[in-house]
């Protein structure tokens, strides 16, 4: 059974963690953490230590760290200072009974994929997908609203308060837990005792920076690990190439995406104001959505909250 946090109201308490890599400028963290002081109590707040490279500190700092914040009875949430790469080394350390015992608010995207769906597999955990602290100084109004609305047991829209009109690859209707998030972060997560069961689910993906020949390998991963055809519809966020070679011949996204997903038995849509990029909504990880997907239109809603109201 989903196991719940409970709701995120303004001035609650929370902790800010680095599972992952350090912020890339000490002054943006600082105004992160600064404005999100204006919506919640910071009780716990990572400070820059022995960082190694691209870690924000050795592995058993950052899973003391978490560990601490998910054991604080007063703590409602756990936001993620950003992602970048670590939180896959942290799994093998992470106490699942404590987390089974204390269900809380985590929230973050990217790389904290791996954490969202090894909490979901291991302590069935729902999670938020959602903007880390050094992206609080740019977020628009209407990503924080969406970030807001979740964490406090609203079931706000996903497509209707932003700029976007997600279209139809293949039509239908399916009911099922929203998984994902990074595609790249997920497809390192098959065959271990992280990955979570994708029977019946409503997968979400997104990727940025990644040529179309990568992400083409990514879904062919997916393909022949069994995913694609366990899925009960597919949602693409934001997908970007960044710069590519003008003499090396490619196919587009779009042609990567109509080879691995157009003419699947259940809905694909395309399109979804979710990715790398503000603004964006924040995505219920867990929580049963249903996707529904014709040539005229495309809805996605949720079935319930992601708190324990």
């Amino acid at each position: 059974m989903l196991r719940r946090p409970p709701p995120l109201s303004p001035g609650a308490p929370i902790a800010v963690v680095a599972p992952a890599s350090p912020p890339r400028s000490a002054e943006t963290y600082q105004a992160g953490l600064d404005r999100l002081r204006t919506s919640y109590d910071v009780r716990q707040a990572w400070t820059a230590g022995p960082e190694r490279g691209y870690l924000a500190a050795p592995d058993a700092e950052r899973v003391a760290a978490l560990h601490r914040a998910i054991e604080a009875p007063d703590i409602r949430a756990i936001v993620c200072v950003r992602g970048g790469y670590g939180c896959l080394r942290l799994l093998p350390e992470i106490d699942w009974a404590l987390a089974r015992q204390h269900p809380t608010l985590l929230v973050g995207y990217s790389d904290v994929t791996a954490l969202h769906l090894a909490f979901y597999t291991k302590a069935n955990w729902a999670g938020l997908s959602a903007p880390v602290v050094t992206e609080w100084p740019q977020a628009d109004d209407a990503t924080l609203a969406s970030f807001r609305g979740w964490a406090a047991g609203q079931t706000p829209g996903f497509v209707e308060a932003f700029d976007a009109s997600p279209t139809a690859l293949a039509p239908g209707t399916a009911v099922g837990p929203l998984l994902g998030g990074n595609v790249a972060v997920l497809t390192r997560l098959l065959g271990t005792p992280f990955a979570p069961d994708f029977e019946g689910a409503i997968l979400v993906l997104e990727e940025v920076a990644e040529a179309p020949y990568r992400v083409d390998r990514m879904l062919t991963h997916l393909q022949q690990a069994g995913v694609l055809d366990a899925v009960a519809g597919v949602a693409l966020g934001t997908f970007t190439t960044g710069s590519l070679d003008s003499d090396t011949p490619t196919q587009s996204l779009e042609e990567v995406f109509q080879d691995h997903l157009a003419g699947r038995p259940y809905p694909v849509v395309q399109g979804l104001p979710y990715g790398h990029h503000l603004p964006r909504c924040s995505l219920p990880i867990g929580v049963p959505v249903r996707l529904h997907a014709t040539s005229a239109h495309v809805s996605l809603a949720a079935q319930a909250p992601l708190v324990d109201l």
